[in-house]
C-alpha cells in the first residue's frame, strides 16, 4: 500500500510499520501529480482536499489529523466514493492545556477565574467540552455558546452576548458559513466593539471566526481588551501590523503537543486498517516517559496551577518566535516563517497525565494536580 503524508504527521511509519510505503511532503506541496498512484492521503488543515486535487487519481481513503474539516470537500470525495475521516478530539487537550497556559501568562486572570470570574467558551465541541470539564474539576465557572446545540441538554449553555461578557473568551468554534448561525467573522466590528479592557480574548480555533481587519481597529482603540491569537485571517500571510497589537500571538501550534498529534495519527492509522484488513496498527507508544514534577512548599493555589502549567508548556516562548519571524522583516520572507515555525516545532508533552510528586507540605494540591489530568504520587511512593 501506498501512503502520501504530510510530513508533519509523526509516527506514521512506526504504526504502520513496514507494511507501507509512506512518502513524506510538505502539506501546502502535495499536488496530484504526487498522488497518481497513491492509495491513501493522510493531511493537516493546510492542504486543501477536493476534485482539483483528487480527480484521475487512485486514492480511495484521505484522513485529516484535525478535527476541523473545512479544508476538505466531503461532498466530492462522497460521490467519488473515496472514504474520509478526521480526528475528532486528539488535540482537544493540547488545545484545553494551550489555553490554561495563556490565561496563566497574562496578568491576573487566573488568580481572577479562581476567585469567581467566569469564562465564555465559543463553541461546544470536542475541545470547547473538554475546557470545560477541566474548568469544572478547577472549580472555574463558565458559560458556553453553540447555537447548534440543544440548550435545554447542557446547564451551561447561554446567549452569546452573556458569553462575550465573560472575564475571558475563548473561541473555539468550527469555521463555517453555514446559515441559520455561521461562524465566519461571528465576532465582528460590532461585537468586537463591545468588549471592555478588563477582558481576555483568545482565539485557538480558525482565524476567520474574528474579524481580523475589524479586531486591528478594536485594539488600536481606547479601552481594547487584552487579546490572545494563535490563529489568523489569510495563513500563513499574517497581518504583522495586527501581531504588534496582540498581547500575545502563537502560529497556530495551540493542538500541537505531541500527544495529540501521535493520538490523531494512530486515529487515521485505525481507521486506515479498518478499510484495508491486511494491515495492523503496531501496539506501541512512540513517546518517551517524562519526569516527576514537583510543587515548592508555602504556593498558594493559583501558583502552583501557574508553576505545572509553565512545567509543561511556556507559551511566551512561541509569541517571541512569531514575532522574530514575521516583524522587522521583508514581507514577501512572512509566510515562509510562519510555515517554518509549524513545521520545525518543538516537541511539546501534554501536562496531562504526568507524575507530580507530593510532600507532607504540598499533599493538599492532590485535588488541583488531579483537575489538570495528573498522577498524585506522595515523596517516596512513586516506585511502588
Amino acid at each position: 500500500m501506498r501512503v502520501v503524508a504530510d510530513e508533519n504527521i509523526p509516527a506514521v511509519e512506526a504504526l504502520l510499520a513496514d507494511q507501507v510505503t509512506v512518502r513524506r511532503l510538505p502539506g501546502r506541496d502535495i499536488r496530484r501529480g504526487h498522488l497518481v498512484d497513491a492509495d491513501a492521503l493522510l493531511v493537516r488543515s493546510v492542504t486543501r482536499v477536493d476534485a482539483a486535487l483528487l480527480q484521475g487519481t487512485s486514492v480511495k481513503f484521505v484522513g485529516t489529523a484535525t478535527a476541523g474539516t473545512d479544508h476538505i470537500d466531503q461532498a466530492w470525495l462522497d460521490t467519488a466514493g473515496i472514504r474520509f475521516v478526521n480526528a475528532p478530539g486528539a488535540n482537544a487537550n493540547s488545545v484545553v492545556e494551550y489555553v490554561l497556559c495563556a490565561i496563566a501568562e497574562v496578568d491576573d486572570y487566573l488568580e481572577r477565574l479562581l476567585a469567581g470570574a467566569r469564562v465564555g467558551i465559543v463553541g461546544y465541541g470536542h475541545v470547547g467540552k473538554a475546557l470545560a470539564a477541566r474548568f469544572d474539576a478547577l472549580g472555574i465557572q463558565h458559560l458556553a455558546y453553540d447555537p447548534w446545540l440543544d440548550a435545554g441538554e447542557i446547564a451551561s449553555l447561554a446567549p452569546l452576548d452573556d458569553v462575550l461578557r465573560c472575564e475571558v473568551i475563548c473561541l473555539h468554534a468550527e469555521l463555517t458559513r453555514r446559515q441559520p448561525w455561521p461562524s465566519y467573522h461571528l465576532l465582528d466590528q460590532q461585537r468586537l466593539a463591545q468588549l471592555q479592557q478588563t477582558q481576555l480574548l483568545i482565539n485557538a480555533s480558525r482565524g476567520a471566526v474574528v474579524d481580523n481587519a475589524a479586531l486591528l481597529c478594536r485594539l488600536r482603540a481606547p479601552g481594547a481588551p487584552q487579546v490572545l491569537l494563535d490563529v489568523w485571517e489569510g495563513e500563513p500571510y499574517i497581518r504583522a501590523d495586527l501581531l504588534q497589537q496582540v498581547r500575545l500571538g502563537t502560529a497556530h501550534i495551540a493542538g500541537y503537543s505531541l500527544d495529540g498529534k501521535v493520538l490523531a495519527t494512530r486515529m487515521l492509522c485505525e481507521a486506515l486498517a479498518t478499510q484495508n484488513p491486511a494491515l495492523a496498527v503496531q501496539d506501541i507508544d512512540p513517546l518517551s516517559p517524562l519526569p516527576l514534577l514537583e510543587i515548592e512548599a508555602g504556593s498558594g493555589p493559583a501558583d502552583a496551577l501557574r508553576h505545572l502549567l509553565a512545567a509543561s508548556y511556556a507559551i511566551g516562548d512561541d509569541d517571541k518566535l512569531l514575532r522574530e519571524a514575521i516583524l522587522d522583516i521583508d514581507s514577501s520572507a512572512a509566510g515562509d516563517n510562519f510555515d517554518s515555525l509549524r513545521k520545525h516545532y518543538a516537541r511539546r508533552r501534554e501536562l496531562a497525565g504526568r507524575t507530580v510528586a507530593l510532600t507532607a507540605q504540598t499533599k493538599s494540591f492532590s485535588t488541583l494536580v488531579a483537575a489538570l489530568g495528573c498522577i498524585a504520587v506522595t515523596r517516596g511512593t512513586e516506585d511502588a
